[in-house]
């Protein structure tokens, strides 16, 4: 079967998680934590095919509000396909994406202020949720940060990808934001080499800075011919 994801087409079938679908068909839906309900980041609309999907569980009604839940949103972390049927996602990055191209500033504003609902009024529960899971033994702190530390990177770069597209007009800026802090982390690299006294070596690219450039001693020779 086929599903949209941000109006592209994937391949699915009925069992699959919406987020193992999106990667499977290199369509991107954001997760940091690893697939364990914590963060939100794989925050998705379902514009169409609510009623082929599973239920919002626990997870899901603790971290997005009664409204977002009826206007479709889902952790797609959390969201299997229940049977073939026509299904249409809209992640929350693309939706964003939309509204900011389109100029639609009374939509940005009432994005701003569901999330910002969304946020306030569900930390709470979502954070008693976090901490009963872990209590029963269904969440490992560890795990979840080791899940965390491995998707930041990706996560990082998505983000910057999306700004990068959604205002390409900002690529040459941010290029010159990415070499001075790559310059800074250069620069912080080669403090912590001299303070260790050369027993720490972090890496750097293109090196870091502390490299020895010695010159070479030419005597010079004259030669005469007699």
């Amino acid at each position: 079967m086929i599903i949209y994801i941000n109006d592209r087409p994937c391949e699915a079938q009925a069992g699959d998680l919406l987020l193992r679908v999106a990667q499977n068909n290199k369509c991107h839906i954001g997760y940091i934590c690893g697939g364990n309900g914590i963060c939100q980041s794989c925050f998705v609309y379902v514009k169409e095919g609510a009623e082929f999907l599973s239920e919002p569980g626990e997870e899901e009604k603790a971290f997005i509000s009664p409204k977002l839940l009826h206007e479709g949103g889902r952790l797609a972390c959390r969201t299997f396909i229940r049977r073939e049927g026509s299904i249409k996602v809209l992640t929350r990055a693309d939706n964003l994406r939309r509204i900011v191209l389109g100029l639609n500033v009374p939509g940005f504003i009432t994005y701003a202020q569901t999330i910002g609902y969304n946020v306030v009024n569900q930390l709470p529960g979502g954070a008693a949720n976090i901490f009963n899971r872990v209590r029963e033994g269904r969440l490992n702190p560890l795990d979840t940060l080791k899940k965390i530390g491995s998707g930041i990177a990706p996560a990082s770069l998505f983000a910057m990808n999306s700004f990068i597209e959604t205002f390409p007009f900002m690529q040459y800026p941010v290029s010159l934001v990415t070499g001075a802090v790559k310059g800074i982390a250069c620069s912080a690299a080669t403090a912590v080499s001299a303070v260790s006294g050369g027993l720490l070596q972090p890496l750097c690219p293109g090196g870091t800075g502390s490299e020895k450039h010695e010159s070479q001693l030419v005597e010079k020779v004259t030669i005469s011919q007699k």
